[in-house]
């Protein structure tokens, strides 16, 4: 008996409610403990270098999620092809996918350790950041860069984790580098005092962790998504699969950033004590969006396997039932962040100043969050069937085109905080109408092929 089988998940027959939910609950934790670990960053960079290093650190977060998202949305193409591979027991096929997916993760990787570094400066005086800051800003992302590698190849690695059912494991390796990266963080920043440099260090110290391990652990599996470090290639007929499908999901994740960069400038403009107090409140945030994306990850894995063996009627009801846990999840944890936003703002920062920023955020984005879990969820679904092009189209124009137009048209007359938070929530409810619509158009053409 293969002994990866109690790691696996059958996505295609059987109770789908509490596969969903199996399924799920790894993947939220992992996305909540990374942030919880990311936390500890902020916390300590807050605490012990000063309200200017933590501003330092969050000015430079949307900038790196623009740099990154395109090539970890990539990695969304392995996921769907490896879940159709492993749904239909193609072990050749799969050994190909695999074997590519490292080779693609690494040469992403090395050249974004280059790009990376190449545009930090430039885009940091684009984004308005403030000059006493941008020099930490700049040397703490040219340190996070030397990490990519690491970042790219756990993210691939993990992919074809989840493809199998497999979300345990990839949320152990991330706890186990999530302590590292405490431990570095509190030695490196409160022993050595080495600020921004220390938290950076720390963060691709352990993103070097993760990756070993997920490679590690497919490389002692049995079967099809055995990894073998002397196999690596790049396959090319795989290579425009997995960009077929993840490019448009990493340019429309890109893109979106592109839009929240354009917002962090907008909030640079209201000075360090602004920045500090979003930078606390988008780390709360982003608590509520690993729990969304781990509901869209799994509707993606399920979506994936049972379009490997065309049982489309099944995907219909995984996207119901993604609907639900959205709502129920989402709704949730927004109210109960929103009740004790104060408190935990909080532990970021004793500003009051600050603090009153974050609740400004934490008021306006936390309580609608379910929109945006149903907004990214729906075409999860979407590319889980092998449609990436048209889920991209509505979301860089409900979402990009939207705050853009916000921004330059509204946000110039009503230059406040709030009316800068406020296009969140509308543009989740643009897009994600348009996106049901999307889907159910493509299904009915699903159906009419079919027929």
């Amino acid at each position: 008996m293969n002994k990866n089988n109690k790691y696996e998940i059958d996505m295609v027959n059987g109770p789908l409610f509490s596969k969903l939910i199996i399924f799920a609950i790894p993947l939220a934790l992992s996305g909540m403990l990374q942030l919880l670990f990311n936390a500890v960053d902020i916390i300590v960079v807050g605490r012990f270098a000063g309200s200017d290093s933590l501003a330092a650190v969050g000015a430079t977060t949307s900038l790196i999620n623009v740099c990154i998202t395109l090539f970890v949305g990539i990695s969304m193409g392995v996921n769907v092809l490896a879940g159709g591979a492993f749904a239909t027991k193609d072990e050749d096929y799969m050994q190909e996918i695999v074997h590519t997916a490292y080779g693609t993760a690494l040469l992403l990787g090395i050249m974004m350790v280059f790009v990376g570094n190449g545009i930090t400066r430039p885009a940091l005086m684009l984004m308005k950041t403030p000059a006493d800051i941008i020099s930490k800003s700049e040397l703490y992302m040219r340190i996070y860069f030397l990490g990519m590698p690491f970042l790219m190849t756990y993210n691939f690695g993990s992919a074809v984790l989840r493809a199998i059912g497999d979300t345990k494991r990839p949320m152990y390796y991330l706890i186990v580098a999530g302590i590292c990266n405490v431990f570095l963080n509190l030695i490196l920043v409160i022993v050595f005092h080495l600020g921004v440099i220390g938290v950076a260090a720390g963060t691709v110290l352990s993103q070097f962790v993760s990756s070993i391990l997920t490679a590690r652990c497919l490389m002692k599996a049995e079967g099809s998504y055995h990894f073998d470090v002397r196999k690596i290639r790049i396959n090319g007929s795989i290579f425009g699969h997995i960009l077929r499908i993840g490019l448009p999901a990493g340019l429309q994740s890109m893109l979106v950033n592109v839009s929240n960069a354009l917002i962090q400038s907008s909030i640079n403009s209201f000075g360090t004590v602004a920045i500090a107090g979003n930078t606390a409140a988008n780390n709360l945030n982003g608590f509520l969006y690993m729990a969304c994306n781990s509901i869209t990850q799994t509707g993606l894995s399920f979506a994936s396997q049972n379009a490997g063996v065309k049982n489309y009627k099944r995907i219909d009801k995984i996207l119901g039932a993604c609907v639900v846990l959205e709502i129920v999840l989402e709704t949730s944890l927004g109210v109960l962040c929103y009740t004790f936003a104060h408190q935990i703002l909080g532990i970021y920062s004793a500003d009051p100043k600050v603090i009153a920023v974050g609740i400004i955020n934490v008021s306006i984005i936390c309580v609608p969050y379910a929109l945006c879990g149903i907004m990214d969820m729906v075409p999860g679904v979407t590319r889980g069937m092998g449609y990436s092009i048209q889920p991209m189209i509505i979301h860089i124009i409900g979402v990009v085109g939207f705050r853009f137009f916000w921004i330059f048209l509204i946000f110039t007359h009503v230059h406040t905080l709030e009316s800068l938070y406020i296009s969140y929530p509308i543009s989740w409810i643009i897009t994600a109408s348009a996106q049901l619509v999307c889907y159910y158009i493509l299904r009915r053409k699903i159906e009419s092929v079919m027929a």
